[in-house]
């Protein structure tokens, strides 16, 4: 029973070390670290989609961004990853499961 805690007490300065560099790395996970009293309304968000010419059928928050589901006007779905205080396009996924940057959205290049 000794041997066991001083086992424990040898790897415990390894382990805390080991969530030190965990938690950077969890807060970096969070595609848009915005605080909430920054948060565009939902409404905001909808009409930017809209605005796109996008058929909304469900915004939600994920990992601090708003996650827009929609359609374009051929009834393709798509999932978008919205910031919350800009309303930029961080991320857009298509249903079979493509990724695309919006910066790569526009210049033509489709990679299948």
């Amino acid at each position: 029973m000794r041997k066991n805690f001083r086992t424990f007490l040898c790897l415990l300065p390894v382990c805390l070390a080991g969530f030190g560099v965990a938690a950077p790395v969890w807060a970096q996970d969070e595609r848009c670290a915005v605080p909430m009293a920054d948060w565009q309304p939902r409404d905001a968000v909808r009409k930017m989609a809209e605005d796109q010419g996008w058929l909304v059928d469900r915004i939600k928050v994920d990992d601090g961004c708003y996650e827009v589901f929609a359609r374009d006007g051929k009834g393709n779905r798509f999932e978008v990853a919205v910031n919350p205080a800009t309303l930029e396009i961080m991320q857009r996924e298509h249903e079979r499961g493509e990724h695309e940057d919006d910066e790569h959205e526009h210049d033509g290049d489709k990679q299948d």
